[in-house]
């Protein structure tokens, strides 16, 4: 018999939630139990899934990198779900391409959501996590770990949103709340197949060895973080083989760094690309919508 879950009963929430892996782990905890409360930019997409997920789900349209409009929204969520027990910090944006090329704004706008958007997530949410002595998973990415070229603003962002997570779990931990980092490597979302049609980051997909340049399905990846969640576990690396990168991380960049010079010099005149502005739908949606639009009401 398929043991109980922890989750059953349970407040969480998901940033990120419209598509790709906040969708699947959405999906996930809600088959476990939870009420989840469904957060992004995709004001139309979250009301779906919301009314696929029937009345243990319910959508708000928030940006991430708003304090006040996400302390609204935690306000919202507390009344309409009730304590929040679990908290998914998934919401994130990419762009590629030559740091010397890249919008200075679109760099700016990436860290901004992976980075500042996580850190703003955490404060909004935290006095119900130190209420419920709950958990945060914050979800970073194989560019943690072996950051690359091509895409300076993400790797920034997602090793910035990795420290960030260590630093507060130390904050919190003798508080009862946990605080996790999940590691993804290249998983099937809007995003990734956006980044294979950049002729920039199709090369430096090319460029990586396997297992490292296969693209993983989504469903495998959101089954490992809600079950990391179900633990309370302080990593959870999706696919497995990313602890062996964690493991050997003090010498990857370097690995990394070599590697790309000797792509670099023997491609030398395909790199000169102008960057390949927000990757995918949801991209767009974090970039091209105002940080200062107040949360909508709930689905």
């Amino acid at each position: 018999m398929r043991t109980r879950s922890p989750l059953r009963g349970r407040t969480t929430v998901v940033t990120g939630a419209a598509r790709g892996v906040g969708e699947a782990v959405a999906r996930r905890l809600t088959e476990r139990g939870a009420r989840v409360a469904l957060l992004g930019l995709e004001g139309d997409r979250l009301d779906r899934l919301a009314g696929d997920l029937g009345g243990r789900a319910a959508a708000w349209t928030v940006d991430v990198t708003d304090q006040q409009a996400m302390a609204r929204t935690a306000d919202l969520v507390r009344e309409r779900l009730g304590p929040v027990s679990v908290v998914v910090v998934n919401a994130g944006v990419a762009a590629g391409g030559p740091l010397l090329h890249t919008d200075p704004a679109l760099w700016r706008r990436v860290v901004e959501v992976n980075l500042v958007g996580s850190a703003v997530t955490a404060r909004v949410f935290l006095p119900d996590l130190l209420r419920t002595r709950g958990y945060l998973l914050q979800v970073a990415s194989l560019a943690a770990l072996a950051p690359a070229p091509m895409m300076t603003a993400y790797c920034a962002s997602k090793s910035g949103a990795e420290a960030f997570a260590h630093a507060l779990r130390a904050e919190v931990r003798h508080l009862g709340v946990g605080v996790g980092v999940g590691y993804l490597s290249w998983t099937d979302t809007a995003m990734i197949r956006a980044a294979d049609h950049s002729p920039a980051l199709r090369e430096l997909r090319d460029a990586m060895p396997w297992p490292a340049s296969r693209t993983h399905p989504v469903g495998p990846a959101a089954a490992r973080l809600v079950g990391g969640i179900e633990r309370r576990a302080e990593t959870v690396h999706t696919p497995p083989w990313l602890r062996a990168v964690a493991a050997a991380r003090v010498v990857v960049p370097g690995l990394v760094a070599r590697g790309a010079a000797r792509e670099f010099r023997r491609r030398a005149p395909r790199f000169d690309l102008p960057d390949t502005g927000p990757l995918g739908a949801g991209g767009r949606a974090a970039v091209g919508r105002p940080a200062s639009e107040p949360p909508a009401t709930p689905s």
